[in-house]
Order: structure tokens, then C-alpha cells, then sequence
């Protein structure tokens, strides 16, 4: 199915990695983007790898070559809203993906994840690749 896509971390490193099951999902899609927040953890994790180099430029070949989607004021309340709903809940989730998850409600965009966190963020439609 083709739509507009939010990629999660867990997505982007198999892509990088070149799984084809995400290339083709990704070669299908209208759109595809990512939070910025995403961008921090996969530079992240070039820096924290054995062959660091090799990985930053390929994270920055990525980052240069699809959109990319900043936190603004609007993210900021979207973020307070699941935050307090997750307490509500009992569901935390890590930080950064309820950032990422406020990206993809302010945006509309479903989220394509390999995690089952985002699951519990009330309207929030969630695709695992």
C-alpha cells in the first residue's frame, strides 16, 4: 500500500543495511520521512560503531537525500498530550519515540516501526515493516 510514511530508527538501520523488503516498501511509498529525533539516534549510532566512519557518511548520505521533519511548538503540545495520556495509562514508552510519535500524529503520517511502543499512542496508526 502506498501512502505517507514516518520512519522509526529500527526501520532506517535495515534499509541502510540493505534489506530489500524495506527498499521495495520504501520504493512504493509516496512519501517518506523522519523526525529529526531519528536522525540524532542513527548519528548516534554511527559514532558508537566499530567502523564509525564508514557509518557517518552513509547516515549523512541518507539525511541529505530524504525529508527530514523538526519538532516545533506544535510537536512540543502533541508531545505533552501522549506523554500525559501514556501516564493515564500505565504505558510508558523511551522518550524519543514519543517525540517521534507526536511527528507522525502532527503530520499525519503513519508510523513505520519494528517496536510494539508505539502501539499504546492513542491515534496514531502504526505499520510494522
Amino acid at each position: 500500500m502506498a501512502g505517507s510514511y514516518l520512519l522509526d530508527t529500527n526501520v532506517v538501520v535495515p534499509f541502510l543495511n540493505g534489506e530489500s523488503a524495506v527498499e521495495e516498501r520504501m520504493r512504493r511509498a509516496e512519501e517518506v520521512a523522519v523526525a529529526s529525533i531519528v536522525l540524532g539516534e542513527l548519528f548516534y549510532g554511527a559514532r558508537n560503531s566499530i567502523r564509525a566512519e564508514a557509518n557517518l557518511i552513509r547516515v549523512e548520505a541518507f539525511a541529505a537525500a530524504i525529508t527530514v521533519i523538526n519538532c516545533d511548538a506544535e510537536t512540543g503540545r502533541t508531545y505533552g498530550v501522549i506523554r500525559h495520556q501514556l501516564q493515564r495509562k500505565g504505558r510508558p514508552i523511551p522518550e524519543n519515540d514519543i517525540w517521534i510519535a507526536a511527528i507522525a500524529r502532527q503530520w499525519n503520517l503513519m508510523l513505520i516501526t519494528r517496536d510494539s511502543d508505539c502501539t499504546y499512542v492513542d491515534s496514531l496508526v502504526v505499520e510494522r515493516w
